[in-house]
């Protein structure tokens, strides 16, 4: 963590924040309501924002109450894992290296919590061609794929060990 970029646990307060920022990435990740954004950060494993919210993650452990296909997928193959749900960096405050300051805070959260996997998924159709690239160079690999909703949606899933 740096001075400039402070990342601290998402508060109850911030939800109208996140769920505007959600919103307004609902392309990438998925439209949410307020009452579905507070239930889901009930169950969160790790939910942090940085700033004054410039971006925030939400991830979820393989004992969390989610309906996600993408969530169930990674259920039904590994036993124990930490699901990245969402991650989002508001326009302003792109290229400043939240992302990458974020996951590795999870990284560390979750090997703490002696997890072993983080999985997520990308955006296949429509492509999402930058996360693919960031989500290789911080040494996930592709595990499998699927086309979900209804055939409106095709996503990649990757996992990254970091436990050997």
């Amino acid at each position: 963590m740096t001075a400039l970029s402070p990342i601290s646990r998402v508060r109850q307060s911030d939800e109208a924040a996140i769920l505007a920022l959600n919103n307004e990435h609902a392309a990438e990740l998925s439209w949410l309501e307020p009452e579905r954004l507070s239930f889901l950060l009930g169950e969160a494993f790790y939910a942090r924002r940085i700033g004054a919210l410039e971006a925030f993650i939400m991830t979820f452990d393989q004992g969390a109450r989610y309906d996600s296909p993408n969530f169930l997928w990674f259920r039904e193959r590994y036993e124990r894992f930490v699901y990245v749900d969402r991650v989002v960096v508001a326009a302003q405050a792109r290229g400043r290296g939240h992302a990458r300051l974020l996951y590795q805070d999870l990284f560390e959260h979750a090997t703490r919590a002696g997890h072993a996997l983080v999985t997520c998924e990308v955006n296949a159709d429509p492509p999402n061609l930058a996360s693919d690239a960031f989500h290789a160079a911080l040494g996930f690999t592709e595990v499998g794929d699927a086309v979900i909703h209804g055939g409106k949606k095709a996503v990649r899933y990757y996992v990254r060990r970091i436990i050997a």
